[in-house]
């Protein structure tokens, strides 16, 4: 059996996927957001998927159907293993994850009323309440841990809740935008496939993030060299405010290369007197 994934290092563990639920979510905010925003006396429309779906009477319907997701290419990175944003070291354990996945879901929203005006009425409501969505999702990101807790980037109990003031609460930001993405031509095909007659429709996208597993392994010790002085004072300050020279190192140190390419011609050194004359 071969297998394109390549088995974790030694100590380490691979939590669930936390984005699977994620497309199913954003179909679900973008329902409740028509449902919440209806203000009007009257009853408020049937939300179906179904375009097939004939309503009857004079029963209003607003389709929502999701047609395509694509990768947002704009917003690609590497799929190598990085620092999660959630880590907390008091845990013991040092968090890593996979770059999300960017993408750009499509929905076709079409309404359907028994008199063509009451249609285009119900048509201009589901403009302005998208309109008036700046995202469809906005709350702390959920990150589930190998042993199946689920926490927000604090690492305390998961919960929609959370304080406006806190600056270290990672947000989970779904958006929607009104997009021109089927012709005509495409839309009548579309609405033939599902055996439905041509309503009038728009097309809009959420753009998402979804996030995979995190693995946690211990953390490790990094020792690095300590940073060079930029330069070493030789003698009283110059007159002319210039840095004193920096001292030559020892021949085979290797810190510093003499330098390459043709040299100068006739190269003069400016002294102090001659610069504090020039100043004045």
């Amino acid at each position: 059996m071969i297998t394109t994934n390549r088995p974790l290092a030694p100590g380490t563990e691979r939590g669930p996927m936390q984005g699977v639920d994620l497309i199913g979510q954003v179909t679900e905010a973008l329902h409740r957001h028509l449902m919440d925003n209806w203000e009007f006396d009257r009853a408020p429309p049937r939300i179906e998927e179904d375009l097939s779906f004939v309503p009857k009477d004079r029963e209003e319907v607003v389709y929502v159907y999701m047609y395509k997701a694509v990768q947002n290419t704009a917003l690609l990175n590497s799929k190598r293993f990085r620092g999660a944003k959630f880590n907390k070291p008091e845990l013991g354990r040092v968090f890593y994850e996979r770059a999300p996945l960017y993408l750009d879901l499509f929905y076709l929203i079409a309404v359907h009323s028994k008199f063509r005006s009451d249609a285009e009425r119900l048509l201009g409501f589901v403009l302005l309440a998208m309109h008036e969505s700046t995202h469809l999702l906005y709350r702390p990101r959920r990150y589930i841990l190998p042993g199946g807790e689920i926490v927000n980037s604090n690492g305390d109990p998961w919960t929609e809740e959370f304080d406006q003031d806190d600056e270290n609460i990672i947000i989970e930001k779904v958006s929607l935008s009104l997009e021109d993405d089927l012709s005509i031509g495409d839309a009548i095909n579309f609405f033939t496939i599902h055996e439905a007659p041509y309503r009038p429709y728009l097309t809009y996208c959420a753009r998402c993030s979804m996030e995979g597993s995190l693995v946690a392994a211990d953390p490790t010790t990094v020792r690095s060299m300590g940073a060079a002085p930029t330069h070493r004072e030789s003698g009283p300050a110059r007159p002319s405010g210039r840095l004193p020279p920096r001292e030559a190192p020892a021949s085979g140190s290797g810190r510093f290369k003499s330098p390459f390419g043709p040299q100068g011609h006739n190269p003069r050194r400016i002294d102090d007197e001659s610069s504090s004359e020039s100043e004045e």
